[in-house]
């Protein structure tokens, strides 16, 4: 690898050649703004925050796209580098609309941080606005065309990385607005909902659908019983909006505060979890064993489950007919455990804490029902669980509390199934057990984790069966995975698939961190971290080794998994949608 040398303010830094300005100056400890810019997502030098003065160049120029070359001499920091961020980002504020004091993204605003690092005082330039109306046709997400500054982050992530492409900038010059084409609204189109477009986003202009009020309304409601389940990668992210270091596992705290807002019970989803590999897992061994549809392919993301319908139809009878764990776990509490609380079910509130944006449009389906009752309520993204802890000022870091009986906590492979891989391997973890007949202790299928974008496994379970798994995680390895399928290039049994980069640790309602934090720290790795460790601490690591799921909800209620009472209960169907 050839290196170069080069001076930035004054300061010497060698760094292999074709690096970035702006990575050198990393390197060098030198922090140059950004507002666009988001490594291996949108590195196209739109906004010009991060220009900077190379000695013997005619103009100024991006860092975020300029390589380096040898001898380089550059200013970060000259009168005329800062003059020109200050000019740039003041005739970005002219088209803005100013409601910061209202606004979700209030504190935690890129463009609102910059504004402050350059000491903008007075706005020289008023600009026309924005007139167009707010999007809210979606079940999920928002998108308020007026705080939009086309920094094209969003469109680089539908785009780039989930392969989507259902936004982009439409027309030209001052009309041009980002949305989905001819003026169509979001609702109108395959978007899945999957809210990378919302972390994507530097400002308020993408937002999820909130249920705050809505939800507040229930628990103060004397008539209503309020029931919370809480997905596991909640737990691993949560803690950041209240300051604790990225992937931390703030469980405890998380109870706590929940209790302390008035729920009236808060139980983990990852029981929801072990439910669904006892269904999955059986309906795998079932299509092995009968010559059934191969691959099975895991339903748990209904991101994935929604582009599936759009855009992959002919893989619908490969998708196991389980519902995800949350609308599981919603069925079980409005029958079995109203049934053994003497509880009427009309009276039950289901709400789901969730990493996802795309759960709010699930909970909605018509399929994730029992009669007239949905499984699911409301669901609110980890982001609106923060919000309603700092609503009511509770002290995130000072609660303590530990999920709810009769469930109390599931096993170590509910906890890992919010990072990608952790489906397949809580799933293996049971599988091998029930095709062996043994207990295995090697339960780390390790082949299964990180944050590779496809990643292949074979599994030999000693007893002349050999599974065959993948996982893909993001949209645009899940479309690379399946068109292999397709092409019959890849033979598999089972298939693990995730919307969102890096699985739900990293989905679209989770706590947004700013370019300059996602920029340089794997926000994936981290939070997964958190999850592989609880599992290690728990002392059940395998599903069906929950006891509670075991003899009380299949012993007392369901019957055996896959029977006739589970199925109704926690199986669903799907159909093709319009791609347009």
């Amino acid at each position: 690898m050839s290196m170069v040398n080069i001076t930035i303010d004054g300061k010497a830094v060698q760094v292999p050649a074709g690096t970035t300005v702006l990575e050198a100056a990393k390197k060098a400890g030198i922090d140059i703004p950004t507002l666009c810019y988001l490594k291996d997502v949108n590195e196209i030098g739109a906004c010009r925050m991060c220009l900077v003065e190379i000695k013997g160049a005619r103009a100024l120029q991006a860092a975020c796209v300029y390589p380096v070359a040898e001898g380089n001499e550059i200013l970060t920091t000259s009168p005329a580098v800062k003059e020109a961020r200050k000019v740039n980002l003041e005739l970005l504020l002219s088209n803005h609309k100013k409601e910061c004091l209202t606004c979700v993204r209030n504190k935690k605003c890129e463009l609102q941080t910059l504004s402050e690092e350059l000491n903008i005082k007075d706005l020289r330039f008023e600009g026309e606005t924005c007139e167009l109306p707010i999007d809210d046709s979606s079940v999920s997400i928002v998108k308020d065309h007026q705080k939009c500054i086309l920094c094209r982050r969003c469109v680089a992530a539908c785009k780039n990385i989930q392969k989507i492409g259902v936004i982009d900038a439409i027309n030209r010059g001052f009309d041009t607005s980002i949305g989905p084409a001819f003026g169509q609204n979001l609702a109108d189109v395959a978007c899945v909902n999957c809210g990378q477009c919302v972390i994507a986003c530097p400002v308020g202009a993408l937002t999820e659908k909130n249920v705050v009020d809505d939800v507040w309304a229930a628990i103060a409601d004397p008539e209503k019983v309020v029931l919370v389940q809480t997905a596991p990668a909640v737990r691993a992210a949560i803690g950041e909006s209240f300051d604790m270091p990225i992937g931390t596992a703030a469980t405890s705290q998380m109870v706590g505060a929940m209790l302390r807002l008035g729920f009236d019970k808060v139980f983990d989803t990852d029981t929801g979890a072990d439910l669904t590999i006892l269904e999955e897992g059986t309906e795998l061994i079932n299509r092995i064993n009968n010559g059934g549809k191969l691959p099975l392919i895991t339903s748990c993301s209904p991101g994935w489950i929604k582009y599936c319908e759009h855009y992959y139809p002919e893989f619908l009878d490969n998708l196991s007919s389980c519902k995800s764990p949350h609308e599981m776990f919603g069925a079980i509490l409005k029958t079995y455990y109203a049934e053994k609380e003497s509880i009427d079910p009309k009276k039950i509130v289901t709400v789901s804490v969730m990493p996802c944006t795309a759960k709010k449009f699930e909970a909605a389906r018509p399929e994730m029902a029992n009669g007239d009752l949905q499984d699911v309520d409301y669901v609110l993204t980890t982001r609106e669980l923060a919000q309603m802890i700092k609503e009511a000022r509770i002290d995130f870091n000072q609660c303590e509390g530990e999920f709810e009986d009769p469930f109390g906590p599931a096993s170590g492979a509910g906890v890992i199934f919010g990072a990608t891989g952790g489906v397949m391997e809580a799933a293996l973890r049971t599988v091998a057990d029930v095709l062996t007949g043994k207990d295995i202790q090697e339960i780390e299928y390790t082949a299964v984790r990180g944050v590779e974008g496809v990643k292949e496994a074979s599994v030999d379970l000693g007893n002349g069966t050999v599974i065959k798994a993948a996982v893909a995680h993001g949209l645009g390895n899940a479309r690379e995975l399946l068109e292999k399928i397709k092409a019959g290039e890849a033979d598999y049994h089972f298939v693990e698939i995730m919307a969102c980069p890096g699985g739900c640790v990293n989905g679209g309602g989770q706590p947004i961190q700013p370019a300059s934090v996602k920029n340089w720290i794997d926000l994936r790795t981290e939070r997964a971290k958190a999850l592989y460790d609880e599992d290690k601490r728990l002392p059940i690591r395998k599903s069906h080794k929950n006891l509670v799921v075991m003899d009380k909800i299949y012993g007392e209620y369901l019957g055996e998994p896959g029977g006739e009472k589970a199925h109704h209960l926690l199986h669903t169907t799907y159909t093709k949608r319009e791609r347009f």
